[in-house]
């Protein structure tokens, strides 16, 4: 276990309180609300346990989507950020490894000629995203001949999809499972594209605060907490424990 030195907590918390940027876009990782009226969930209660271990106060900063909290780390308006380690996010936050994961895949509409995930990235074909989120990012780098439509948020990228008869939506698995079934004979794939996983990040030139992060995130996955927290909030099955 790594020293908790005035110095780590001076570096972590120079406010004396942990202030932890939370992505609320991500409902499986903030699902619920505090007595208090707070943000509550697994993500929110990682940060807990990090504040808890260092003796200080918790402050939750929200934020819309992961791309705010990404932006926030270049105006100090947080300490440790919970989001998806992306190789854009890490020129200026440096991640933990991560501590849970969860697939992202398709959807595609009835009658698709599209039946594999091998064939979707053909030219011509159009994909609904949300715009920033992690597998936002891996489908920029990764796709060669098709195009991404992004919108806002999950609700709209389904909505864009819909209305303008796109030929695949992207997404995590468990909130396409939702939204297939606003689409009679859709089909989702049961491979994936890829696995976002989430990290805790800290901004970059913070040393001690950087490898920190990562001895709590491998002794919290070792101890079990990150199990039980999956368990607390019933997203078993939806988000695994990272490897």
């Amino acid at each position: 276990m790594t020293t908790i030195s005035k110095e780590l907590v001076q570096e972590l918390a120079p406010t004396g309180t942990l202030r932890a940027g939370i992505n609320m876009s991500n409902f499986l990782l903030v699902n619920e609300t505090s007595s208090t009226g707070e943000p509550d969930g697994v993500s929110p209660r990682m940060a807990k346990a990090i504040a808890d271990e260092l003796g200080v106060e918790l402050k939750l900063i929200p934020y819309k989507g992961p791309g705010d909290v990404a932006d926030a780390a270049q105006t100090n308006e947080w300490d440790i950020a919970n989001i998806a380690a992306e190789a854009e996010r890490a020129r200026f936050i440096n991640f933990s490894p991560a501590y849970c994961e969860i697939q992202a895949t398709y959807l595609v509409p009835p009658s698709s000629s599209i039946h594999s995930i091998d064939e979707v990235d053909k030219p011509g074909v159009k994909i609904a995203v949300k715009e920033r989120a992690a597998y936002d990012l891996w489908l920029t780098e990764n796709l060669k001949h098709a195009t991404l439509v992004r919108a806002p948020s999950l609700d709209e990228s389904f909505t864009i999809f819909d209305q303008n008869k796109l030929d695949v939506l992207a997404g995590l698995r468990p909130k396409l499972i939702e939204q297939q079934k606003l689409m009679p004979g859709s089909v989702l794939f049961d491979q994936s594209f890829t696995a976002v996983q989430q990290s805790i990040g800290c901004q970059v030139g913070k040393s001690l605060a950087s490898e920190y992060l990562k001895d709590f995130v491998q002794r919290a996955k070792q101890t079990g907490l990150v199990s039980s927290l999956i368990d607390q909030f019933n997203v078993k099955g939806r988000l695994s424990v990272a490897t």
